[in-house]
């Protein structure tokens, strides 16, 4: 090559006419199906809204369930409550994802001397999963106070949230367990090749891939657990639900219950939403 002649380097890739074509076909039938869509949701909630309206009992509904004054007044006294709730979903959370990680470990443990440890997380998750989560709360709010321990709490936010740990830390144990299943055996075997331990490839190899493909499901627990923490009404606490009952029993109106149902709806449908996104973005990523 002589020393004048260059080397031509693209500087950028186009798109074939065949390519252009196709992606605007691709746009139109987005644009049609998203058309079609619209046009027929906003059909059927036409359809529904008129048979509910012009149904014989509507007029009595709407004054039980949805009357504005009864509303308006309900409202401040529940959103004070669906604070509490908040407050403890924020507690129950984080502590929720430590039970349910140390379980789904110690069910992984496979020496002779953790079958105790095994036992107990068996034990643990097979009970729990079993009881039903308000029979849970009644048990730990008026058991637990009842054995008269010292240090026992009284709160009773606080009973609620014990609770809910335990009942919701069996299920995100299984969550757990079945991620940490999911990894290949030889991703164990590469690590314990390098000189990792058994808790060193738990810790750097396993965890963190099993914690990555979990957390759709995870966030699908937690989206549940949002609105479980209005059980925690069942023993006192004057969260949403309990601030509506309140109302309920003083005016015998139901509407309060629609307020109380709105907060949750408007706190349930983005995380919702944000699950639906990190699912859909996880199945991109392996190629579904």
């Amino acid at each position: 090559m002589r020393n004048d002649e260059r080397l031509e380097i693209p500087t950028g890739w186009e798109k074939s006419e065949r390519q252009i074509e196709r992606e605007r076909l691709r746009r139109r039938s987005s644009i049609r199906s998203g058309s079609v869509a619209t046009v027929s949701t906003i059909l059927v909630i036409v359809l529904l809204l008129w048979l509910f309206t012009t149904s014989p009992g509507w007029p009595r509904v709407r004054d039980t369930f949805f009357d504005l004054d009864q509303f308006t007044g309900a409202l401040p006294d529940v959103l004070s409550g669906f604070l509490l709730n908040i407050k403890i979903f924020l507690i129950a959370e984080p502590l929720i994802l430590v039970v349910g990680l140390l379980v789904a470990l110690a069910r992984n443990l496979t020496a002779p001397v953790f079958f105790p440890l095994r036992a107990l997380a068996v034990i643990y998750t097979d009970v729990f999963r079993g009881v039903p989560t308000i029979l849970v709360i009644y048990l730990v709010g008026f058991g637990l106070p009842a054995l008269g321990l010292q240090g026992t709490p009284t709160d009773l936010a606080t009973l609620g949230i014990i609770a809910l740990t335990l009942s919701y830390g069996a299920y995100v144990a299984e969550v757990f367990r079945a991620g940490i299943e999911s990894v290949h055996p030889s991703q164990r075997a590469a690590a314990r090749s390098l000189g990792l331990s058994h808790g060193q490839t738990m810790r750097h190899v396993v965890v963190p891939q099993a914690v990555r493909r979990v957390v759709p499901p995870l966030l699908n627990d937690f989206v549940s657990l949002q609105k479980d923490t209005a059980l925690v009404a069942t023993i006192g606490p004057l969260e949403a639900l309990r601030q509506a009952q309140i109302h309920v029993a003083s005016t015998f109106n139901y509407t309060p219950y629609l307020a109380a149902a709105l907060l949750f709806i408007l706190l349930t449908i983005p995380m919702a939403r944000f699950t639906d996104y990190l699912a859909a973005r996880s199945q991109r990523r392996r190629g579904q």
